[in-house]
C-alpha cells in the first residue's frame, strides 16, 4: 500500500479537478489556497508527473492528471457510495425489531395489537418469527421474546407481560347445550412442541374433575385448535394469550366459572444490545 498517496492529497486533487481551479477547491475544502498548491506537490512528487499545466491560466490538467482524474473520481465515488449503502443499513437496523413468540401468541394475541404500535412508531417495522416450540429462544438476531412459563427467564432481563389463565372454551351455542364437562368433546393440543404448557389432564385434575367420556379431536398447535373450536368441534382449554379476543368478541365463550390460575405467566425478554426500534417496542409493549 505504499505506492498509494495519502487520501487527503487524491480528495484535494479530486476537488481541483471536479471544480476547475485551486482557488475554487480551497473554497470548498475550506482550507487556504497555498495548502491546495502544497497538496498538488506532494501528489506530483509522489505520482513522479505533473498533474497539472500551470503554464496556463487557469491551470488545465495534464493527460497523466487526466487519467488519474478518471480513476480517483471513480474510485471515491465507489467509496462514498459504499458509506453511504452502510450508513443505509445500519439506520435500517435501528429501525428494525425482530420479535420471537409461539404461533398462537403471534395470531392472536401480538399481531392483531401490532397496528397500534405501527400508529405511534410509523418508522419501525416489526418481524414476528414464531419457530415451531413453545419456548422460543433468545437467539442471535432475536431482539424479544415472548415466553410462557411459571417462572422468569434468566438469558436476559425479563419483566412478565400478565399473568396466564387457563378456561375451558367454545362456540357460544355449545356451551349452552353443555351441561358439564365430562360430556363435552375435548379439543387437545399434543405435541412435543408444546411440551411447556398444561392440558386438559392438568386442568381437570387441578378442578377435582373426572376426564370426559365423549370422543374428542388432537392438534399439534392452537391455531388448528381454535379454529376446530369456532367450528363447534368441541371446547378447547383456552389461554388469555390466544382466547381472550375471541371472547370479548363473542366468536367463543368460556365456561362458566371455568378459569383458573395454574401458576404461569407470559414473560418479556430482551436480547442484548437492543436496537432503537427494539427499545421502542418493548416500552410500548409493556404499556
Amino acid at each position: 500500500m505504499d505506492r498509494l498517496p495519502p487520501l487527503r492529497l487524491l480528495a484535494t486533487f479530486e476537488a481541483v479537478a471536479r471544480l476547475g481551479s485551486m482557488r475554487a477547491a480551497a473554497a470548498a475544502l475550506n482550507v487556504s489556497q497555498p495548502a491546495v498548491t502544497q497538496a498538488l506537490k506532494a501528489l506530483e512528487d509522489h505520482v513522479g508527473a505533473p498533474l497539472l499545466d500551470r503554464a496556463t491560466r487557469p491551470a488545465r490538467l495534464t493527460a497523466a492528471g487526466a487519467e488519474l482524474a478518471r480513476v480517483v473520481q471513480g474510485s471515491l465515488g465507489a467509496i462514498g457510495t459504499a458509506i453511504d449503502d452502510m450508513r443505509a443499513r445500519a439506520d435500517l437496523a435501528e429501525a428494525q425489531v425482530t420479535v420471537a413468540c409461539t404461533l398462537g401468541m403471534a395470531t392472536y394475541w401480538l399481531m392483531p395489537r401490532l397496528p397500534g404500535f405501527y400508529a405511534a412508531h410509523p418508522g419501525i417495522t416489526v418481524n414476528v418469527q414464531a419457530p415451531p416450540t413453545d419456548l422460543p429462544a433468545l437467539a442471535p438476531g432475536i431482539d424479544v421474546t415472548l415466553r410462557y412459563g411459571a417462572t422468569p427467564f434468566r438469558d436476559g432481563p425479563t419483566v412478565k407481560l400478565f399473568d396466564e389463565e387457563a378456561c375451558p372454551v367454545g362456540r357460544p351455542d355449545l356451551i349452552a347445550r353443555l351441561e358439564s364437562l365430562s360430556e363435552a368433546p375435548l379439543i387437545h393440543v399434543r405435541s412435543a412442541a408444546n411440551l411447556h404448557w398444561a392440558g386438559w389432564t392438568d386442568y381437570l385434575a387441578a378442578r377435582g374433575l373426572p376426564r370426559s367420556r365423549a370422543p374428542g379431536q388432537s392438534f399439534d398447535n392452537y391455531v388448528q385448535a381454535t379454529q376446530a373450536a369456532l367450528d363447534g368441534r368441541g371446547l378447547m382449554l383456552g389461554w388469555r394469550s390466544i382466547t381472550a379476543r375471541l371472547i370479548a368478541e363473542g366468536a367463543l365463550a368460556p365456561w362458566p366459572e371455568g378459569a383458573m390460575s395454574l401458576g404461569t405467566a407470559y414473560w418479556v425478554t430482551e436480547g442484548p444490545r437492543p436496537s432503537a426500534g427494539a427499545r421502542a417496542f418493548l416500552s410500548w409493549l409493556l404499556d
